[in-house]
């Protein structure tokens, strides 16, 4: 995005964390209440919903259903958030929507209300699916769930996907408490499908139970992986065979949340039932265990204890040893990290973010210096990447611990190789390469 919409949004990163749907509604109101206009399905969770979302968006699209998905945060660009038909909004389609948001803002803070972020980038992404005549929309929430921006719909089906501890100062310090809050996105009579296990399952049997909403578990063992490359899955689900193309063994788990989400819609037999198949191959979703054709880089987003055990496993089936470039926020967990990526590295290059949020590197570095036999910290993930690439043997470099290590590290591609990285534009890999190396 160019101009003054980045500054004009970014402003309302001073309100913090809010968590509260009363500004939300508000703003919708005003606008004219476009959330009320479409379908949708709701997606929460701690890990992988992004996934989730993106799984089942990709079989509505593949079905020919206009959707939108809403997906939060961003890697590269803020408009990544936003998308209809697997096309991200533009800077023409921003820019006329601020002219109807900034009234609307404007109206409210005159009445002493000032919305977040989210609040707005939320509001926007409803008036933008109505204006693209979104049939379906696919919402993740951005933290939580009951308090959540995005809770103002009532979708056909919600889905909540891994629960494990994260945003604990928000949402609670126990998987209950944390539990209870992404079940607030359960609506009375809306089926909600879930793989959880207890102690979560149970917090999220016995709101689903309280609202008299059916709650569908998905049985661990009607999952099998069969097969998995740097493109993607093969698995069974209830003994079928199916391919998601995002890698990683729990990837399965996910598009079979997305599989038993969308055979709830009520269009499900009229048009999405055979194209399942050709949705979940289709599916693209940048920095999970994403591999860069022709460079020994692997991008990923992981953040969390639970998603960072789930990377080692799966890092030593594709790749084995690899070294680390990571950096990390400084509420999260660290020492699990650590103890996690230890199992498939030796040495691992630790940089800050350019975030007020960034984990200090030095209390990093003295958590991995107990688990890496070597430990460098670096002045930010530019120089992170030249050490590792420079002092780089056989073993691929995975970068990890957060969205922001992701975004820089993509930074560092683009300069490093002139031409080569778009986000919405993907060609081959290896014509992405030759046209770097043209250009460098």
């Amino acid at each position: 995005m160019k101009d003054d919409v980045p500054s004009w949004l970014l402003s309302f990163t001073a309100q913090g964390i809010k968590l509260d749907l009363e500004n939300t509604k508000d703003l919708l109101r005003r606008l004219g209440d476009p959330h009320l206009s479409m379908k949708y399905i709701h997606v929460a969770g701690t890990d992988g919903k992004g996934s989730i979302s993106s799984c089942a968006a990709s079989v509505l699209i593949s079905s020919g259903i206009k959707t939108g998905l809403y997906t939060s945060p961003h890697i590269e660009d803020f408009s990544e958030r936003i998308a209809v038909n697997g096309e991200k909004i533009t800077d023409a389609e921003a820019k006329q929507l601020l002219t109807a948001v900034k009234r609307c803002v404007g109206e409210m803070e005159a009445d002493g209300k000032i919305p977040t972020y989210f609040e707005v980038m939320t509001a926007m992404a409803f008036l933008h699916f109505r204006n693209q005549g979104v049939e379906y929309a696919v919402m993740e929430v951005g933290m939580g769930g009951r308090l959540d921006s995005t809770n103002v719909i009532i979708p056909e089906v919600c889905v909540i996907g891994n629960i494990s501890m994260d945003h604990t100062e928000y949402l609670g310090d126990t998987i209950e408490k944390i539990a209870f809050e992404k079940a607030g996105i359960i609506k009375p009579g809306v089926p909600c499908i879930t793989l959880n296990k207890e102690p979560a399952f149970g917090v999220l049997k016995r709101v689903a139970e309280e609202r008299n909403a059916p709650i569908i578990r998905i049985d661990p063992s009607d999952i099998c992986v069969t097969a998995a490359d740097e493109n993607g899955v093969d698995f069974l689900y209830k003994e079928e065979g199916y391919r998601v193309s995002i890698p990683s063994s729990r990837q399965a788990d996910n598009a079979s949340m997305a599989i038993e989400a969308v055979s709830q819609l009520k269009i499900y037999g009229q048009c999405l039932r055979c194209n399942v198949k050709k949705g979940l191959r289709n599916v693209r979703w940048p920095c999970r265990l994403e591999k860069i054709g022709g460079l020994p880089i692997i991008l990923d987003v992981t953040h969390t204890a639970a998603g960072s055990k789930a990377l080692a496993d799966d890092v030593a089936k594709l790749y084995g040893e690899v070294d680390i470039v990571i950096g990390m926020l400084k509420d999260k967990d660290a020492q699990t990290m650590a103890e996690s990526l230890s199992k498939i590295s030796r040495r691992v290059f630790v940089s800050p973010l350019g975030t007020e949020r960034s984990a200090d590197p030095d209390v990093l570095r003295e958590i991995f210096c107990k688990r890496f036999r070597e430990t460098t910290v670096c002045e930010n993930v530019s120089d992170a990447m030249d050490l590792a690439m420079r002092s780089k043997k056989n073993n691929n470099i995975l970068v990890t611990g957060s969205f922001h290590t992701a975004e820089e590290a993509i930074a560092w591609l683009k300069r490093t190789y002139p031409g080569y990285w778009t986000y919405s534009q993907r060609n081959t890999a290896e014509e992405h390469i030759r046209e770097g190396r043209r250009k460098a």
